[in-house]
């Protein structure tokens, strides 16, 4: 028992300084992991020029391009639509203000327009006593805006040179830890690669489920700005919990300011029954089918991602849950003999040449031999 609980506090204690370091050079790794995650998306267009034999920079920096093209022309499209609803928002808001105006001077508060003033002037008040604060929250904010845009940007230079020299990667890693650990190393980076963008085509379905049956609500209810409202639904879902709150709350005050109370009750039972089916429900299966990882074990990943690390530890806590999964698997399938990168034509897959360039071959493996007897009289 003192052995074990030895080995257990060497590996605890290994873990600690991982994370701890880890967490000292998040700031780098931050646009690391986003350009690892963009990458996955952007791949298969610059694999299908690649082999059309588009050189590799021109290939990445087409595919790159027209990716942030897209994005801009979609922010460009919706522009136009909100600021032609936006005086209309506007003008929905004043009256709106003059409803709950009049709405409390009723019954049952019959609050009086004294009152009501008195309640305005306090709350002007309190926000002229804690000015100095607020500015010093939004200073914090807008520092939060401009290091979010520095990797964002430093995120999309990443992810030129992942697209270009990314198939480089293996041949190298591989070079270096020798030929015993070679073919490890090379079946664990494919498989933790299709890992990472199996998580963001589950991501992008969640997000276009949730963002269609939102804009259909929204659609039918006649509330405004519903296209802007189901792609905001759509990115939200890339943020776990925060980006979905928010959204939510867009919505429903969107749908009060402009269709009234009633509205935005219905708007808000939709938002929730969306939410919960798709985060209780739909999720957890999708990326439990997705990564082989039960739904149960996706529910403690997020919650545990979430508490130990906030909403970057939501969103990158399935995607390290598959990976940990899928090293286990690996060796436990090596530990009991059955090599999992073997084909099923007997072929198991090699990585050869230096860093210019990969290759992958196939060469003929033995199948494991059984265990030798260890009973020697049997």
């Amino acid at each position: 028992m003192a052995v074990y609980s030895g080995r257990l506090l060497l590996v605890a204690a290994a873990l600690y300084l991982l994370f701890w370091v880890l967490g000292k050079l998040w700031s780098i790794l931050l646009p690391v992991v986003l350009g690892l995650l963009i990458a996955t998306v952007l791949w298969p267009a610059t694999r299908f020029l690649r082999k059309h034999r588009w050189p590799p920079a021109l290939a990445a920096s087409t595919v790159l391009l027209a990716a942030v093209a897209i994005f801009v022309g979609i922010i460009a499209a919706i522009a136009p639509s909100v600021a032609d609803q936006v005086t209309e928002l506007s003008d929905a808001a004043t009256s709106a203000l003059q409803d709950v105006q009049e709405w409390l001077q009723g019954p049952p508060f019959n609050f009086g327009e004294d009152q009501i003033g008195n309640a305005v002037d306090s709350v002007i008040n309190s926000i002229q006593n804690n000015a100095q604060n607020i500015a010093g929250y939004a200073l914090t904010g807008a520092s939060v805006v401009g290091n979010s845009l520095l990797n964002l940007v430093l995120a999309l230079v990443l992810v030129f040179f992942f697209l270009k020299d990314g198939p480089r990667w293996v041949p190298w890693l591989s070079a270096q830890t020798g030929p015993r650990v070679a073919r490890h190393v090379a079946a664990l980076s494919y498989k933790s690669w299709a890992t990472l963008s199996e998580f963001i085509r589950q991501q992008a379905l969640v997000g276009f489920i949730d963002a269609f049956f939102i804009g259909l609500g929204l659609w039918i209810l006649g509330v405004p700005l519903v296209i802007p409202l189901a792609v905001l639904t759509f990115f939200g879902g890339f943020v776990p919990i925060i980006g979905a709150v928010v959204a939510g709350a867009f919505a429903v005050l969107i749908a009060l300011v402009s269709n009234g109370f009633t509205t935005a009750l219905i708007v808000l039972g939709i938002v929730l029954l969306v939410q919960q089916i798709e985060g209780n429900i739909l999720q957890p299966i999708i990326q439990g089918r997705g990564f082989n990882l039960h739904a149960a074990v996706v529910i403690l990943a997020v919650t545990a991602g979430s508490s130990l690390a906030g909403i970057i530890g939501a969103f990158l806590s399935v995607p390290v849950a598959a990976l940990i999964a899928v090293i286990y698997r690996y060796a436990r399938d090596e530990i009991d003999g059955r090599s999992p990168e073997v084909e099923d034509d007997g072929t198991r897959a090699r990585v050869t040449g230096d860093v210019g360039g990969a290759e992958v071959v196939h060469e003929q493996v033995a199948a494991p031999a059984d265990p030798p007897d260890r009973n020697p009289r049997g």
